[in-house]
């Protein structure tokens, strides 16, 4: 049984205390001393009770920040002899190197770079490297990485992306069933979309920004579900469905 969770909204300077049976997590938070923290942006907090109690505060708004290991959806908005620069919806392009999408090294004198990818191509990558430094490094060597063929691009607020997942991944396994569309999520706030058709693929769109606007509402999966069921009602896709 899933612990119980308060959530409110917590404003620019408002302070959080804890005491040493608290875990605190969340990138908009700063620490004033060992057990007082100051929020920074306009923010959903979430207080989970149970054995282990955890603050969880996240941004409403607010840019990506690249993390290693972070799946992100980029799109190529420019191309040099060696790399490519993309735009991962972060204040820093990200650098994906031909050797690395091409799995061997790259002559640049030998081959155009562009025969593989130019600007305006969208990839699904990860981050190899980033430590503010230098511009963030992206990988394709995984499995399910590299060139989009197909789909259609869906932007919200990066900081909104844990609601579109849902705790345990329960709200997106459940528009996945309800729409039959494939998700892949992009931590930076694009989300690729393949559906069975058009009138699947704009519901799955309308219920995606609709998580982004309600985000901050205690029951969003049932709520989106039920959306979900009403717009393919209205659009003779189903008949109304009843417990």
């Amino acid at each position: 049984m899933s612990s119980p969770v308060k959530r409110v909204i917590a404003l620019p300077g408002d302070l959080i205390v804890i005491d040493k049976n608290i875990s605190i997590e969340g990138t908009n938070l700063y620490k004033l001393s060992e057990n007082t923290y100051i929020v920074t942006t306009i923010s959903i907090q979430d207080y989970e009770e149970g054995e282990k109690k955890r603050i969880r505060v996240v941004s409403l708004k607010g840019r990506y920040i690249p993390k290693e290991g972070d799946v992100v959806i980029g799109i190529i908005i420019d191309v040099t002899l060696s790399y490519w620069l993309a735009d991962i919806k972060s204040p820093y392009p990200a650098i994906l190197n031909a050797s690395d999408y091409l799995g061997k090294s790259f002559n640049p004198a030998l081959e155009n770079i562009r025969k593989y990818l130019d600007i305006g191509d969208v990839i699904i990558a990860k981050v190899a490297q980033f430590d503010r430094s230098r511009l963030p490094t992206l990988t394709v060597q995984d499995k399910g990485l590299g060139k989009v063929i197909g789909g259609s691009l869906v932007e919200i607020e990066p900081s909104k992306v844990g609601r579109v997942i849902g705790r345990k991944k329960s709200m997106i396994s459940m528009l996945t069933e309800q729409t039959k569309c494939e998700f892949v999520v992009g931590i930076n706030g694009r989300i690729l979309l393949r559906c069975p058709n058009s009138d699947l693929e704009y519901i799955a769109i309308l219920a995606i920004k609709k998580i982004e606007e309600e985000a901050h509402i205690i029951g969003l999966t049932e709520r989106i579900k039920e959306f979900i069921i009403n717009e393919k009602v209205k659009r003779g896709l189903i008949r109304y469905e009843t417990e």
